[in-house]
């Protein structure tokens, strides 16, 4: 889908990493491959995660799965993170039998990357409760799903395919305040999967801190 008209426009800290040549999306420089279209199957993934493991999207076939792009220096992803909205969200979709995945997209050297024992700590030192956080210092699968920003969600059905990506809630700030009366994007989506509903708002323009690519 094109750049107009998926009216792509990032709030914040993620306006100095994106920019437009000729219709291109580039990322911190870099050219991005096309976001996935809502609807369409997912991207297959084989990527190493902390603990070593190598996950893939396979492996979760039957179960919903929520991909969330991280930086653990990125001020949007530490509103998230400091006032335990995100943690609690880990904990109240994995408790409903979710996979949650984060993702580490950050390439060495770059703001966010963290190898495995660093991912492992974090996790710790946020109390996050992610099924697993998958390291992708080559920014393939990142590229692969055209994730943009941090955080940037992605919620695939059991069938795998792609119901929802954006914008975890409707506040594209960094500021805590502003978490008081945001509407999640992320829990409206989940709902109307539980109630067999097709998904309302299935797309939205995410907002964070640019995706730190090679």
């Amino acid at each position: 889908m094109s750049i107009s008209r998926r009216n792509l426009l990032l709030g914040g800290a993620a306006l100095a990493a994106v920019g437009v040549l000729g219709g291109t999306l580039l990322l911190n420089g870099n050219e991005a491959l096309a976001s996935v279209e809502t609807g369409a199957q997912a991207p297959a993934f084989s990527v190493q995660d902390a603990s070593g493991a190598t996950r893939t999207l396979a492996e979760f076939s039957g179960r919903t799965v929520i991909l969330e792009w991280t930086n653990h220096g990125c001020p949007y992803v530490r509103k998230h993170y400091d006032s335990d909205t995100m943690q609690t969200l880990q904990r109240d979709t994995t408790a409903d039998g979710i996979v949650w995945l984060q993702v580490i997209s950050s390439a060495p050297g770059e703001q966010g990357h963290l190898d495995a024992a660093g991912a492992r700590a974090r996790v710790q030192t946020d109390n996050a409760a992610p099924t697993a956080t998958l390291l992708d210092p080559s920014g393939a699968m990142g590229r692969a799903y055209g994730a943009r920003t941090t955080p940037h969600m992605y919620i695939i059905n059991p069938q795998g395919v792609l119901v929802y990506q954006g914008a975890i809630d409707d506040q594209p700030s960094a500021r805590p305040a502003s978490l008081q009366g945001a509407n999640s994007y992320v829990r409206a989506a989940l709902a109307d999967l539980a109630a067999g509903r097709l998904v309302q708002t299935a797309e939205t323009v995410p907002y964070g801190c640019g995706v730190k690519y090679v």
